[in-house]
């Protein structure tokens, strides 16, 4: 854009709109797979002081809420939707309808809805203690399963200490 723009005095004048629908979905479509493969941050130093049925107790409410949310914006986005595709807004720079790009709006939020709906679940049937994932135990795990697997992970060498030493 700023070769064509600068070097050849002409704009793509779609791009930027094309960029903003393309790195919306990549938001709503990842939030419910960062749900699904545990990478959202959970802060747990209170959770962790409590028992472990206290714990899955207040993980459930947690879950319940994240549904409660994920539901109100889920209707919220498709009222938004209907009123974009009945009024029949186009795009400022493409030429398609706005509710075409919008519509990852509800479809995010019912995925994610699914997600934490799924988390419920194996909360309520006893599959799961908590809400997120534990990080540390995580990590622990894969340095056990790498050690046991005969692989190391070996420390920087004396020429990468160097050289991110200089960049500090």
């Amino acid at each position: 854009q700023v070769i064509a723009r600068y070097v050849f005095n002409y704009s793509f004048v779609w791009a930027l709109e094309l960029t903003t629908f393309l790195f919306g979905g990549l938001i709503f479509l990842g939030m419910s797979y960062g749900v699904h493969v545990g990478a959202h941050i959970g802060i747990d130093a209170l959770v962790r002081t409590l028992s472990a049925n206290t714990a899955r107790k207040v993980a459930i409410v947690a879950t319940l809420l994240c549904l409660l949310y994920a539901g109100i914006l889920f209707v919220g986005s498709w009222i938004y939707v209907t009123r974009i595709y009945e009024i029949g807004i186009l795009a400022q720079d493409m030429p398609i309808p706005q509710w075409v790009p919008r519509l990852v709006l509800p479809i995010g939020f019912a995925l994610l809805f699914w997600r934490f709906g799924q988390i419920l679940y194996r909360l309520l049937k006893g599959q799961r203690a908590r809400l997120f994932g534990d990080e540390v135990e995580d990590a622990m795990r894969l340095q056990a399963e790498a050690g046991a697997e005969g692989a190391e992970i070996a420390p920087p060498r004396k020429d990468e200490e160097e050289r991110d030493g200089d960049l500090r």
